[in-house]
Order: C-alpha cells, then structure tokens, then sequence
C-alpha cells in the first residue's frame, strides 16, 4: 500500500465528507429548530442539479449556470416551505414523513416530466477538466480539488454565520431551545423560512458540485439523503460543528473502506473471497460506524440540545 494512494483516498474522502456537509447542514438545522422530519431534503438536492444543468446548457457557462441554480432552488425551497412544509411544523412526526415524502415522489415525477427519463448532462469548466500535479509523480483532478475548496469556505462561512451573526444566534437558540427562543422574541416564521431556503440553497451547491461527477436524473436525492441522515445521527441533531465531524468522518469511511478493504480482504482471505465479500463489508460500514457512535453517546458527538 503506498503514500500516494493513501493520500488519494484521503482526498476523495475529503471532497465526499465536505458534499454530504453542504446537505446535511440545512437538514439537522430544520430537524433541530423545526422538529421536523424533511423527507423532501434530497428533492432540494435534485432539482438543484437540474436548474443548474440547465442554466449552465443555456448560458454556456458554469459559473451563470451555477449561480442561477442555487439562487432558484432557494427560491423554491422558500416557496415549499411557505405554501406547504410550514402546515406539518405542528403535526406529528409520522404525518411528517408521509407528507415531505409524497412532496419527493411529486417533485420526481415533475422532473421526469419536464426533463424526461433521460440523464442529464453538466459538464465541468474546461479549465478544470484536466488533473493537477499536486506532488512528483501525484495527479489530482482539479474539479475535485474545486470541490474541496468549495466546501472548506462553504463551512467556514456558515460557520461564521451562525457564530458572528444575529441570525446565527437565533439558530442556535432556536436549536438549543426552541421554546425559550419563542419566549425571547424570535420572529419564529421567518426564522424558519431562511433556515429552509439556505438548506435549499446547500442542496444546490451540492447538485451542482456533484453533478459533474455522478448522474443527473431522476431520483438522485434518495440516496444521498439517506447518506446525510447518517451524518446527522452521527453529528448530533441540530449542530453544524456536529454535522461537519459527522460527514467528514463519514466521507472517509466509506471512501477508504472501498478501497481498502478488497486489498485486506485479499492479502487474508484469497481474491475469491475478496471479489464478494469486501463490497458488501464496505457497503455498511459507515452504518457500523454509526451504531458505535449511538452506543457510546446516543444523542451523537456534539448534540445541540441542552
């Protein structure tokens, strides 16, 4: 086993831990301020990466393209809330669940609608369609190397908005106590609806990052929104320090255990054995890694309720 593949799958880790933040940070924010179930969260993700396709195919440009789709899933984002999620804060969570999950079979079938069946198409800037030589004899993609730096000042910024900011501090109050924030004069409807459309807009940034890498189709939230459930569990529900540790340890389990296992299965077992059973080892293992988490500390590492 060498450096530079080590150094490979830490990097993939990274960039997969810092995608499954940008989703999971608006989804454990509604979770822990609204106390609400948003099975419609991986939706957000999806319609983000068409609106971004899309524009980018009209504009000819990714940037336009991806700025477009992350301001209209915003916008949507703040819609839904508004015209529909805001009638579930005060229900139950399993009238929660059938409702946002229904609005995720919609959106489905509005996508195939508009789009089709078909896959879509978003292309990185050529510039950084090449690798980059990030050591001698070591090359990167630089799209992936984007993705990197797109998500550390993505977690930064947000991490300065909810520390430095007015706003932030009534996330976290909200987060913390949701009741004592209302008794100190929250405006608790417009708090609501700029947490959802800044998870909206997360999503998006996500949809458009990833797009270029995975498949743009129908779907494509299912997924992933259970990747980020995971990461909440793990993090601790409604804390962005805790969905920030939670994804990055996430990205890297399963990044290096793909990679990983089949050679130590190999060198143990045989290559027969190899081929099935280290697939399905590293399939599961960040649901493993999640069980021991909720052993030692059931409420997850940095749980925001006091």
């Amino acid at each position: 086993m060498s450096g530079i593949l080590l150094l490979e799958q830490a990097l993939n880790g990274l960039q997969l831990g810092l995608m499954l933040f940008l989703l999971a940070a608006g989804l454990t924010l509604v979770f822990g301020i609204m106390d609400m179930v948003n099975l419609a969260h991986g939706s957000l993700y999806m319609v983000g990466a068409y609106l971004i396709a899309t524009a980018t195919q009209a504009s000819g440009s990714f940037w336009w393209g991806l700025a477009a789709g992350v301001a209209g899933t915003a916008l949507f984002g703040v819609l839904l809330e508004v015209s529909v999620l805001r009638r579930l804060y005060r229900r139950d969570h399993v009238t929660q669940v059938l409702g946002t999950f229904a609005i995720l079979l919609m959106c489905n079938e509005t996508v195939r609608m508009i789009w089709g069946s078909q896959p879509l198409s978003l292309n990185p800037p050529a510039a950084l369609s090449g690798p980059v030589e990030l050591l001698p004899g070591f090359f990167y993609p630089a799209f992936r190397l984007l993705i990197i730096v797109v998500g550390l000042a993505t977690a930064l910024l947000l991490y300065l908005l909810v520390t430095r900011t007015r706003l932030g501090m009534q996330v976290r109050a909200g987060a913390s106590n949701r009741d004592m924030a209302l008794a100190m004069g929250t405006n608790v409807q417009r708090l609501f609806t700029a947490v959802f459309g800044l998870g909206a807009a997360l999503c998006a940034l996500a949809g458009g990052m990833l797009g270029p890498l995975l498949a743009v189709q129908v779907g494509m939230g299912e997924s992933i929104l259970i990747l980020a459930f995971v990461v909440i569990v793990i993090g601790g529900i409604g804390s962005i320090r805790g969905a920030l540790v939670g994804a990055l340890l996430v990205g890297m389990v399963d990044s290096g255990g793909r990679t990983l296992l089949p050679m130590v299965f190999e060198s143990l077992f045989g290559a027969a054995l190899a081929a099935d059973a280290a697939p399905a080892v590293a399939s599961i293992l960040i649901y493993v890694l999640m069980a021991a988490v909720l052993f030692f500390k059931p409420r997850g590492l940095f749980p925001a309720h006091g």
